[in-house]
Parts: C-alpha cells; sequence; structure tokens
C-alpha cells in the first residue's frame, strides 16, 4: 500500500484549473511564440531549479557556477565535491528527460537506479545505483534526533513495484497530483542510502515532462521547494509521521505542493513580461551606440544580475569566441557593462545604466494564496 490521494475537492480543482490556464499561457510564450530571449529563461530557469535542489541537501553553488554547469563549461567559485555533486545532478535530470520524451518510455527498477547512480556516483558511500542494504533513518543535523525511518528494508521492493505501476499508470485524475504522490512516496519509503530527496525532485520533473505539461525546464517546482526549504521538510515529516505511514492524511503534502505550481507559474509568467521589457528597452541602448542586436541578450543576462564570462556569453549570443571578446569590450566601452576580474577570472556585470532598466520594468509579484475565493486574474 502506497500514500494516495484520489479525491480532490472542489477547491483543490479550482486551483488546478488555475494553474493550467497559467501553464498554458506559459506554454504559448515559450513554446509556440519563442523570442530571441527565450533560450536565455530556460537556460536560467533550469539554473536556478538545479542550483535549488542541490542546495536543500547543502550543496551549494553560486548563480554563475549553476549556469556554467547547464553550459558543460568550468566553474570558477566551486569545490571539486559540489561540482561533481551538480554535475551528476545535472547528469540524472538530463537522462531522464530525454528519456521521456519517447512515447514508448516506461519507467522501471532500471531507470530509478540509474538516475539514483547519476546523482550520487560522486560518494560510494551512498551506494550509487543500488538500494539501500538495510534500515535507514533521517536525522536532524541541530540535534541528532531520528526524524524519519525508512519502510523496513524485506518490503522496500514490493513497494517499489506497487511505486513503478503507479508512475506508468495512464489511469490519473491530475498529472500535477500524481507526479507529488510519486515524490512522496519515494522520499517516505527511503530506499537509498543517500540522495533520496534529488532522485524524488528529479522523478517528479520527468513525470510532469512526460506528461506534457509544458516545456521540461519550466515544469519544475524545484526553485520553489529550495526557497521553501523549512515549510518542504515540516510538510514532509507532518505527513510522514516518523515512518513509513501511508494511510496518514497525505493533503498537506498535496496542498503544498499545488501552491508550488501556482506560485512557481505566476512567477515565470511574471519573468516574461519583464524580460520582454527589458530586452526591448536594452535594443534600444544598444541601437545608440551602434552595437549590434545580439549584444541586447547578453546585456540581458547582466540584467538579471548574473555576472557574464565570455563563455556565457557566447553561448548566450551564439557567436565565437573572438566575436565575444569584440563584444564583450565594446559594452564595457560603451559603458553597458563592468569589467572585472583578471585572464580566466575575468567577468562582467551590468553597468548602472542596465541596473536602471532592469529596475524600471520590475512588476509586481502575484497573489501568494491560490486558496482565496477570488483570484485576481494576471492579465488584466
Amino acid at each position: 500500500m502506497l500514500f494516495r490521494y484520489d479525491k480532490i475537492p472542489d477547491n483543490e480543482r479550482r486551483v488546478l484549473d488555475r494553474i493550467a490556464e497559467m501553464r498554458h499561457d506559459l506554454r504559448y510564450h515559450v513554446a509556440q511564440n519563442p523570442r530571441r530571449w527565450t533560450g536565455l529563461l530556460a537556460r536560467l530557469t533550469r539554473a536556478r531549479a538545479l542550483r535549488a535542489s542541490n542546495s536543500i541537501e547543502g550543496i551549494n553553488v553560486s548563480d554563475e557556477d549553476a549556469i556554467a554547469v547547464i553550459d558543460n563549461e568550468e566553474p570558477t567559485e566551486a569545490d571539486k565535491y559540489t561540482w561533481q555533486a551538480v554535475e551528476g545532478y545535472r547528469t540524472a535530470m538530463d537522462f531522464i528527460l530525454q528519456r521521456s520524451r519517447n512515447d514508448n518510455f516506461k519507467f522501471s527498477v532500471d531507470v530509478i537506479l540509474a538516475v539514483h547512480f547519476m546523482i550520487s556516483q560522486y560518494d560510494l558511500d551512498s551506494n550509487p545505483g543500488n538500494f539501500r542494504p538495510g534500515w535507514v533513518s533521517v536525522r536532524n543535523t541541530a540535534t541528532g534526533e531520528i526524524v524519519h525511518e525508512g519502510v523496513d528494508r524485506d518490503k522496500l521492493e514490493p513497494l517499489i513495484d506497487e511505486l513503478i505501476s503507479y508512475m506508468n499508470s495512464s489511469d490519473i485524475d491530475s498529472v500535477l497530483i500524481k507526479a507529488a504522490m510519486i515524490h512522496l512516496n519515494l522520499v517516505m519509503l527511503h530506499p537509498f542510502s543517500d540522495g533520496n530527496g534529488r532522485t524524488a525532485r528529479c522523478l517528479q520533473t520527468a513525470v510532469l515532462a512526460k506528461e506534457g505539461i509544458v516545456a521540461p525546464m519550466f515544469s519544475s517546482i524545484e526553485e520553489y521547494i529550495g526557497r521553501n526549504q523549512m515549510n518542504y521538510y515540516n510538510v514532509l515529516a507532518e505527513v510522514g509521521g516518523g515512518s513509513w505511514s501511508p494511510t496518514r492524511d497525505c493533503q498537506p503534502w498535496v496542498r503544498f505542493c499545488m501552491v508550488g505550481h501556482y506560485r512557481q507559474a505566476q512567477t515565470l509568467l511574471r519573468r516574461v513580461r519583464e524580460i520582454e521589457r527589458v530586452y526591448q528597452d536594452l535594443l534600444i541602448e544598444v541601437a545608440k551606440h551602434r552595437l549590434p542586436e545580439r549584444t541586447a541578450i547578453g546585456l540581458l543576462e547582466a540584467a538579471s544580475g548574473l555576472k557574464i564570462r565570455n563563455a556565457s556569453y557566447r553561448i548566450t549570443a551564439n557567436v565565437s569566441k573572438n566575436l565575444a571578446s569584440r563584444d564583450l569590450k565594446a559594452l564595457v566601452d560603451a559603458g553597458l557593462l563592468v569589467s572585472m576580474g583578471e585572464r580566466r577570472g575575468r567577468h562582467y556585470a551590468a553597468s548602472e545604466v542596465v541596473k536602471e532598466i532592469r529596475g524600471r520594468n520590475r512588476l509586481p509579484k502575484g497573489v501568494d494564496d491560490p486558496f482565496v475565493e477570488s483570484l485576481p486574474s494576471l492579465f488584466d
């Protein structure tokens, strides 16, 4: 028996409908009607998700290194252990999203173990690619108190088989809730010595992508979870009750994930509107200085608060290394970027002109609680 959530009350259906509406609008902007900056938005979104999911486990990288790992570039700050961890997570996500693109793809034990291997291969004590050999618990790092015990080892494989059957089932009411329940069950079963949370979040995103919610990098709520780590831990503790207890009420977890999807969709739509406005203003600015139109897309990355390197600019603007160097120098000479550091450590940041453009195009954040009676439209 697994944790299940089969009856969706009317107020939750209304929220699901609202999320679907926002996802439809997001799909239009990033898939059906892409702009030149859509690729940059996708990279930034994916980097934020990767950074957030790893930060939950105490594996922290800078925004710039998160972009670097997405771009298959070298880090500027992360140590070897941290870099191996985030590279492994990126590889696992690439693997499962590529596999799930196949219409005939089915989840299996081998697929889940492969995802776990990629995530934890840098740490052999995690038994990468294998279920835990025995009992496992989760401890409060501050107090040492056991806060959760995984399912008894002799019950693990049959329950994993049941979970896989659910993952492959097409008889579902809501894919958002299905993905949330897969995440919950895997975390509560705690089948691995380590890497359970990252594996669960990776599979949750894969299920959403497989069902075609929206482009894969925009399906995830990992960024939201990363911003709300304590709530994430608290709701899992509330629902779990300290051990494998699938008869407990899992509505608090479902609500947490629904709020996550609602807020993340709001955030992404707001970013779409902001980035469009900023980009248009940057086009005007580079035209004043008779700079190529492509330089506006590089400035857009800087306007997002990131430090720009030659490597990241090459990908953003789709230019060669030499042309990137010339563009960056021209942007510095025009007072639109500020050069920092020397040689390998050289990077570029937004000038005050670019910061002002970003600042004047910021939009207010949306409603935080989707379970209010009247939901204002984002598009009025």
